[in-house]
């Protein structure tokens, strides 16, 4: 059974910001597509670099990217049994909005830095 996303569905006006945002919004989604693109494709890579994600929160996070095909996940059939995650086409097709999203960031905390200085 699907677990019902707050989000997913809302938008009243088929606003396409809104349409990405739910998508790729909150506050672990960008961090998760960023660090797969940095090679970091197994879930205990992912946990270690994100220490302050829950591992429930990691789970549901990796299963939406997944149901909304942003990234594919590989199981390989060893034992112990190991699992990666990589960006789908799709997914890719994502990292131009990621990368301007940390370049504005990247700029904004320089400024912030220069005010205090």
């Amino acid at each position: 059974m699907e677990k019902h996303r707050k989000n997913k569905d809302f938008n009243p006006n088929n606003c396409p910001v809104t349409h990405c945002m739910n998508k790729i919004g909150g506050k672990w989604k960008p961090v998760i597509i960023y660090l797969l693109t940095l090679g970091k494709n197994r879930f205990s890579l992912l946990q270690k670099t994100l220490p302050t994600i829950s591992k429930q929160m990691l789970v549901n996070q990796l299963r939406e990217l997944e149901a909304d095909k942003i990234i594919e996940r590989t199981i390989f059939a060893e034992i112990p049994p190991r699992v990666e995650y990589n960006l789908s086409d799709y997914g890719k097709s994502l990292l131009p909005i990621i990368n301007v999203m940390g370049k504005w960031g990247k700029e904004d905390i320089n400024n912030e830095i220069d005010m205090i200085l």
